[in-house]
Protein backbone atom coordinates (compact mmCIF):
# COMPACT_ATOMS: atom_id res chain seq x y z
CA UNK A 1 0.00 0.00 0.00
CA UNK A 2 3.09 2.60 0.82
CA UNK A 3 4.19 1.90 -2.65
CA UNK A 4 1.01 3.15 -3.99
CA UNK A 5 1.60 6.18 -2.43
CA UNK A 6 5.46 6.53 -4.04
CA UNK A 7 3.83 5.81 -7.23
CA UNK A 8 1.11 8.09 -7.56
CA UNK A 9 3.88 10.79 -5.69
CA UNK A 10 6.24 9.84 -9.28
CA UNK A 11 3.19 10.21 -11.59
CA UNK A 12 2.74 13.73 -10.31
CA UNK A 13 6.18 15.37 -9.37
CA UNK A 14 6.41 15.79 -13.17
CA UNK A 15 3.67 17.95 -13.04
CA UNK A 16 4.74 20.12 -10.24
CA UNK A 17 8.09 20.01 -10.97
CA UNK A 18 7.84 22.86 -13.81
CA UNK A 19 6.71 25.92 -13.77
CA UNK A 20 8.09 29.24 -15.09
CA UNK A 21 7.94 32.59 -13.48
CA UNK A 22 6.18 35.73 -14.87
CA UNK A 23 6.49 39.26 -14.07
CA UNK A 24 4.01 41.42 -15.94
CA UNK A 25 4.81 45.32 -16.26
CA UNK A 26 1.68 47.57 -16.24
CA UNK A 27 1.70 51.20 -17.84
CA UNK A 28 -0.15 54.36 -16.62
CA UNK A 29 -3.90 52.36 -16.99
CA UNK A 30 -5.01 56.24 -18.25
CA UNK A 31 -3.06 56.20 -21.65
CA UNK A 32 -4.21 52.70 -22.02
CA UNK A 33 -7.19 52.62 -25.03
CA UNK A 34 -10.23 50.83 -23.99
CA UNK A 35 -10.03 50.07 -19.61
CA UNK A 36 -13.38 51.86 -18.94
CA UNK A 37 -15.12 50.51 -16.31
CA UNK A 38 -18.72 50.20 -16.68
CA UNK A 39 -20.20 50.38 -13.28
CA UNK A 40 -17.23 50.38 -10.81
CA UNK A 41 -14.45 52.93 -9.85
CA UNK A 42 -11.51 53.22 -12.53
CA UNK A 43 -9.08 52.06 -9.92
CA UNK A 44 -10.95 48.78 -8.52
CA UNK A 45 -11.86 48.34 -12.44
CA UNK A 46 -7.80 48.32 -13.13
CA UNK A 47 -6.76 46.76 -10.04
CA UNK A 48 -8.83 43.35 -11.73
CA UNK A 49 -7.64 43.84 -14.98
CA UNK A 50 -4.38 43.19 -13.82
CA UNK A 51 -5.03 40.62 -11.26
CA UNK A 52 -6.61 38.12 -14.00
CA UNK A 53 -4.28 39.00 -16.57
CA UNK A 54 -1.55 37.85 -14.70
CA UNK A 55 -3.26 35.10 -13.21
CA UNK A 56 -4.07 33.48 -16.42
CA UNK A 57 -0.49 34.60 -17.56
CA UNK A 58 0.66 32.15 -14.61
CA UNK A 59 -1.19 29.79 -15.92
CA UNK A 60 -0.13 29.94 -19.40
CA UNK A 61 3.38 29.77 -17.64
CA UNK A 62 2.70 26.43 -15.86
CA UNK A 63 3.88 24.95 -18.72
CA UNK A 64 7.24 26.62 -18.82
CA UNK A 65 10.51 24.74 -17.58
CA UNK A 66 11.47 25.68 -14.12
CA UNK A 67 14.47 28.52 -14.11
CA UNK A 68 12.50 29.92 -17.30
CA UNK A 69 11.23 33.23 -16.73
CA UNK A 70 8.46 35.03 -18.94
CA UNK A 71 8.40 38.76 -18.74
CA UNK A 72 5.47 40.51 -20.38
CA UNK A 73 5.01 44.65 -20.38
CA UNK A 74 1.47 45.58 -21.96
CA UNK A 75 1.74 48.78 -23.49
CA UNK A 76 -1.48 49.14 -24.59
CA UNK A 77 -4.64 47.30 -24.36
CA UNK A 78 -8.33 47.38 -25.85
CA UNK A 79 -10.56 45.13 -24.39
CA UNK A 80 -13.38 43.77 -26.11
CA UNK A 81 -17.01 45.73 -26.48
CA UNK A 82 -17.19 48.94 -25.68
CA UNK A 83 -18.76 50.96 -22.89
CA UNK A 84 -21.49 52.84 -23.51
CA UNK A 85 -22.94 55.36 -21.15
CA UNK A 86 -26.27 55.98 -20.36
CA UNK A 87 -28.35 55.40 -17.72
CA UNK A 88 -27.29 51.68 -17.23
CA UNK A 89 -22.88 51.89 -17.96
CA UNK A 90 -22.43 48.70 -19.33
CA UNK A 91 -19.64 46.96 -21.88
CA UNK A 92 -21.34 45.98 -25.23
CA UNK A 93 -19.76 43.51 -27.32
CA UNK A 94 -19.96 43.35 -30.96
CA UNK A 95 -17.55 42.41 -33.53
CA UNK A 96 -16.34 45.53 -34.41
CA UNK A 97 -14.94 46.30 -30.65
CA UNK A 98 -12.56 43.57 -31.11
CA UNK A 99 -9.69 42.95 -28.28
CA UNK A 100 -6.07 44.43 -29.35
CA UNK A 101 -3.23 44.04 -26.82
CA UNK A 102 0.18 45.89 -27.63
CA UNK A 103 2.43 44.40 -25.60
CA UNK A 104 6.07 43.53 -25.29
CA UNK A 105 7.63 39.85 -24.04
CA UNK A 106 10.87 37.93 -23.18
CA UNK A 107 11.24 34.28 -22.22
CA UNK A 108 14.28 33.85 -20.59
CA UNK A 109 15.70 30.23 -19.61
CA UNK A 110 17.09 29.15 -16.34
CA UNK A 111 20.84 30.42 -17.48
CA UNK A 112 19.54 34.01 -18.28
CA UNK A 113 19.36 32.98 -22.07
CA UNK A 114 16.81 34.72 -24.33
CA UNK A 115 14.73 32.50 -25.82
CA UNK A 116 12.32 34.57 -27.63
CA UNK A 117 11.22 38.30 -27.19
CA UNK A 118 9.35 40.92 -29.19
CA UNK A 119 9.20 44.36 -28.68
CA UNK A 120 5.61 46.22 -29.29
CA UNK A 121 3.93 42.97 -30.88
CA UNK A 122 0.03 43.82 -30.91
CA UNK A 123 -2.53 40.97 -31.00
CA UNK A 124 -5.67 41.53 -32.10
CA UNK A 125 -8.76 38.59 -33.06
CA UNK A 126 -10.99 40.19 -35.93
CA UNK A 127 -12.67 37.46 -35.95
CA UNK A 128 -13.07 36.75 -31.92
CA UNK A 129 -16.88 36.44 -32.21
CA UNK A 130 -17.00 33.90 -34.95
CA UNK A 131 -14.94 31.16 -32.72
CA UNK A 132 -16.49 28.84 -30.31
CA UNK A 133 -16.65 30.10 -26.80
CA UNK A 134 -15.56 27.27 -24.85
CA UNK A 135 -16.29 27.22 -21.03
CA UNK A 136 -18.09 29.00 -18.82
CA UNK A 137 -18.39 32.63 -18.99
CA UNK A 138 -15.84 34.60 -17.21
CA UNK A 139 -14.26 38.10 -17.48
CA UNK A 140 -12.17 39.41 -20.09
CA UNK A 141 -12.85 35.94 -21.80
CA UNK A 142 -12.01 37.27 -25.23
CA UNK A 143 -9.12 38.95 -23.90
CA UNK A 144 -7.55 36.14 -22.18
CA UNK A 145 -8.13 33.84 -25.30
CA UNK A 146 -6.13 36.07 -27.10
CA UNK A 147 -3.26 35.93 -24.47
CA UNK A 148 -3.48 31.86 -24.86
CA UNK A 149 -3.61 31.83 -28.84
CA UNK A 150 -0.43 34.33 -28.68
CA UNK A 151 1.26 31.62 -26.25
CA UNK A 152 0.51 28.38 -27.86
CA UNK A 153 1.31 30.54 -31.33
CA UNK A 154 4.07 31.61 -30.21
CA UNK A 155 5.82 30.60 -26.67
CA UNK A 156 4.91 27.00 -26.80
CA UNK A 157 6.87 25.85 -29.87
CA UNK A 158 9.88 28.01 -28.60
CA UNK A 159 10.33 25.81 -25.58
Amino acid sequence: MKYIKYVIAAMFLPMTASAGEVNVTWLDFKEYRDVFPANETRGGYHKRIAKKFEQHLNKLAADLPAGYTMSVTFEDVDLAGDVRFNMNDIRIIKPIYFPRLKMSYSVTDNTGKVVTEAKSKVLKDLGFMDKLKIGRDSEFYYDKRLLSDWYKGEIAPKI
